[in-house]
């Protein structure tokens, strides 16, 4: 772990929810301003890779968890909570116990601050689950014993934000299109580098300050103009867009489920936001975090540069860099021992003759647009029927084409460990009955090539998942015993 070994000086800050899109691209430009900080995490080995790895405190942690939340804020005097339960079905009960036991402990540390990230919303009753569980966050900590900021925000353009990632994905997959009325509903969109630029200055705020703050860019449109004007910036033709009165929320979440990589479990709570028009009702955060000279980011120089570090593999965080639900208590494939259960293994071993180097160079970049090296049509097939189920599905793709780090997606799977070189170990996010692992080992072999090994594991639930292994067994040879040759074969064509 990291000791903080950049800043001298600066405040203290502690931010749960480093491991997300937000809070991974906050924590870097909280150590640029010379603040001192501390990144809780349930896992904190999801970190190891990140570049400022060694300028953090990381401390293990978990909101819900009053007594580790306790431990996490002591001693510190600015509290970031971008923590957000959206793939829980549960969502609103766990971000309300999460946000209680962060005014309490905040309270009792004697923090100046709490800086909450919510959602831009009307001033109506009758908001989503998705915003009234973002406002109610927001209340609680308004409420609490600690002065709190809450910067209130709408669509986030930025490459890898899910809002982005949706409308890029509707935008250039689909030429034609019916769409549902509220897209008509007017829009403030912000892009990512103004709203950092908000939650960094929140740290400094003058003291006293315990209040909403509405931040949004200097654009207001409709989601129809933006899809239109997206086309524009990334030269695609013009799209040709229907409205039509009688697709519901729900049902086009369900059609975001299947078009773009952004799962049906946020495209909900993301498409039932958008009924509403979210624009900003004040400005006052410009008396405190005035424009640059060059002024808050329109929408054409949002999307020109996510767009631009899209192209060059340059983005920082992902929407998917956020896991799964997961019960932190599980095992992993990596443990030495399973504490009895059973468990299902598929292990392969194979020599090479090409160099463990090349070898692993094509483990590494493994999925994404590389594709998983065995029998396409079963992945595709496998892929589609999570995301109908509710899954994430394969398109979730890779950051990186060639270069993975922990805690990442990658397509369907989760980058758990990695020992560069030597060893990837990824854990499954698709829909199944128990919890799956695959890893994949490169090590010298004695005449210059290589030993490849592969392993898949499955720790099955109940008596779904001991059929569900049994089903698939038949399947293996081709598919995981197709994935060793054509890795191998892959590895020795390009020495």
């Amino acid at each position: 772990m990291g000791a903080g070994t950049r800043n001298h000086g600066g405040m203290r800050c502690v931010v749960f929810g480093a491991s997300g899109y937000i809070g991974g691209r906050l924590v870097p430009d909280l150590l640029e301003a010379g603040h001192r900080v501390r990144v809780v995490a349930r896992n904190p080995a999801k970190l190891s890779d990140r570049p400022w790895h060694d300028d953090v405190e990381i401390v293990r942690g978990d909101v819900l968890d009053a007594g580790s939340t306790e431990a996490a804020v002591a001693d510190q005097q600015v509290a970031f909570y971008l923590v957000h339960s959206l793939h829980s079905t549960d969502f609103a009960d766990r971000d309300r116990r999460g946000a209680e036991n962060l005014a309490a402990a905040a309270g009792h540390a004697g923090l100046t601050r709490i800086v909450y990230l919510g959602g831009l919303h009307p001033d109506t009753d009758e908001l989503s689950p998705h915003l009234a569980s973002r406002k109610e966050v927001g209340d609680i900590f308004l409420a609490g014993p600690t002065d709190a900021v809450v910067l209130q925000a709408a669509v986030i353009l930025g490459s890898g934000s899910a809002s982005f990632e949706m409308l890029r994905h509707l935008t250039e997959r689909l030429p034609a299109m019916v769409t549902p009325q509220w897209v008509h509903n007017r829009i403030q969109p912000i892009a990512i580098r103004d709203l950092l630029r908000y939650l960094v200055a929140a740290a400094t705020f003058p003291e006293g300050l315990n209040r909403t703050y509405d931040v949004g860019g200097p654009d207001v449109l409709s989601y129809l103009d933006m899809m239109r004007r997206y086309a524009v910036v990334a030269k695609l033709p013009q799209r040709i867009i229907l409205p039509v009165p009688v697709l519901t929320p729900w049902l086009s979440a369900q059609w975001v489920n299947l078009v773009t990589p952004v799962p049906k479990s946020i495209a909900v709570p993301l498409i039932a936001s958008l009924i509403h028009e979210v624009i900003c009702q004040e400005d006052d955060i410009l008396q405190l975090v005035p424009d640059p000279p060059e002024g808050r980011l329109h929408f054409e120089q949002a999307v020109e540069l996510a767009l631009s570090r899209t192209s060059q593999y340059q983005v920082a965080t992902r929407w998917s860099d956020a896991s799964w639900p997961e019960d932190p208590s599980q095992p992993s494939a990596a443990d030495p021992g399973w504490s009895g259960g059973t468990v299902y293994e598929d292990v392969r071993e194979q020599h090479s003759s090409a160099a463990p180097d090349r070898v692993w160079q094509v483990v590494e970049g493994i999925g994404g647009e590389h594709g998983w090296y065995s029998f396409p049509l079963a992945w595709v097939v496998r892929g589609w029927a999570d995301r109908l189920s509710g899954g994430v599905g394969l398109r979730r793709g890779r950051r990186d084409p060639y270069r993975l780090h922990t805690g990442e997606a990658l397509d369907w799977w989760r980058v758990e460990e990695i020992e560069r070189g030597s060893r990837l170990l990824l854990r499954a996010e698709m829909m199944v009955p128990g919890r799956a692992w695959l890893e994949l080992s490169v090590s010298p072999a004695a005449d210059g090539g290589t030993c490849y090994r592969q392993r898949a594991v499955f720790q099955p639930h109940g008596f779904a998942g001991h059929a569900y292994w049994k089903l698939i067994v038949p399947f293996h040879h081709v598919v995981f015993g197709g994935m060793v040759a054509n890795i191998l074969g892959e590895a020795e064509r390009g020495r």
